[in-house]
């Protein structure tokens, strides 16, 4: 098994890993500067009381649609998604991709859940809701699948990158719109998900990558 680990494509392909660890940088300090922006808050500022009105409480059939992506975001939902994942990884033989599909969306949680005490910002008053744990775990599982086929494609950095980042936003966007539509969070916690699982990913995947060469 070891030697597997060991022999195993990377994780973080190496064309990958300067854009995203900048990726990750800027990520990082967005998710920082509205944690402050927004600490121990529980009102609409900005452009959060701009887009609410707009987007909460959405009727059916949308909100059913909003209630599918919520439920990818719960624990069953997750739990299901992150094992079929990583058993599709297995089953093509990317080991290490396996690995980071779980630990990436772990490390993810765990930022958005150490956080969510830390920035104190609730959501109709008693729940805390900085920064989205359900758009940072779909916007995690989006980049591990972008990763995976980026390698699988052999795709150079440029084409890689807008695949990384382009399935992030699309799998941020709709989770962070059904959370939004459903009341549990304002635009800018989905914001930080976002941001939250573009930080932990990549650096979890060169974590894993050091620790597999080194076995």
């Amino acid at each position: 098994m070891r030697q597997l680990v060991r022999t195993a494509p990377a994780a973080l392909p190496a064309t990958l890993r300067a854009p995203l660890a900048m990726t990750a940088a800027l990520a990082t300090a967005v998710l920082v500067a509205l944690g402050i922006l927004h600490f121990h808050e529980s009102g609409l500022t900005g452009i959060d009381a701009a887009l609410l009105p707009s987007i909460d409480g959405v009727q059916p059939p949308w909100r059913y649609v909003a209630l599918v992506f919520d439920f990818g975001g719960e624990p069953i939902g997750s739990t299901i998604l992150v094992a079929l994942l990583a058993l599709v990884c297995f089953l093509v033989h990317r080991i290490r991709t396996a690995v980071l599909t779980v630990l990436g969306v772990v490390a993810t949680v765990a930022v958005t859940t150490l956080l969510k005490p830390i920035v104190g910002r609730t959501i109709h008053g008693e729940f805390l809701s900085y920064p989205s744990g359900h758009t940072a775990l779909a916007t995690a599982l989006a980049v591990v699948i972008a990763l995976l086929l980026a390698d699988r494609l052999g795709w150079g950095r440029a084409p890689a990158v807008v695949l990384v980042l382009g399935l992030a936003v699309v799998a941020g966007v709709a989770m962070g719109w059904a959370e939004v539509a459903l009341g549990a969070h304002y635009p800018t916690d989905a914001v930080g998900g976002f941001c939250a699982a573009l930080a932990a990913v990549p650096a979890t995947a060169w974590l894993v990558d050091r620790v597999a060469e080194r076995l």
